[in-house]
């Protein structure tokens, strides 16, 4: 199955979506790159390295001020309609969802043969190619929910 959509059905189980987001949030996980190394059952260090820098960059080119920008858009803006406003969030997070996939669909280009590692092994080696690494119970918390 491809990337995309078995990133799709995964973030389609009851707790994954709000794993990713503490991941993401409280511990500046990128979640594509956590969830490409479990689909790949990444345990290379050399591929690990390579998608995390291909994240890193990406992430700061696109996803971070993407991102930024449907946060920022949030809440009311005086002299601004609401609607117009909203829509434009609306646009923006369209956005940031393609740039998650362009980013998904690069990832996928990089693996090579798939590694084995189990779920959380492949999270928390993601997690320290990261250069971040997220705490155990977040990882684990995020692996329990992929099933």
């Amino acid at each position: 199955m491809a990337l995309w959509d078995w990133t799709l059905e995964a973030y389609a189980q009851a707790g994954v979506p709000e794993a990713c987001l503490a991941l993401q949030d409280e511990y500046g996980q990128n979640t594509s790159l956590l969830l490409w190394a479990v689909w790949a059952e990444a345990a290379d260090p050399a591929l690990l390295a390579k998608a995390a820098d291909v994240a890193r960059r990406w992430e700061a080119l696109a996803l971070s001020p993407l991102r930024s920008v449907r946060r920022a858009l949030k809440p009311a803006f005086d002299g601004v309609a609401d609607a117009d406003r909203e829509g434009l969030r609306d646009d923006v997070k369209s956005a940031e969802l393609r740039a998650e996939r362009v980013l998904m669909e690069a990832l996928e280009a990089v693996t090579g043969p798939q590694g084995g590692a189990h779920a959380l092994a492949a999270l928390e080696a993601a997690s320290n190619a990261w250069g971040r690494p997220a705490p155990a119970d977040a990882l684990a918390a995020l692996a329990a929910a992929l099933g």
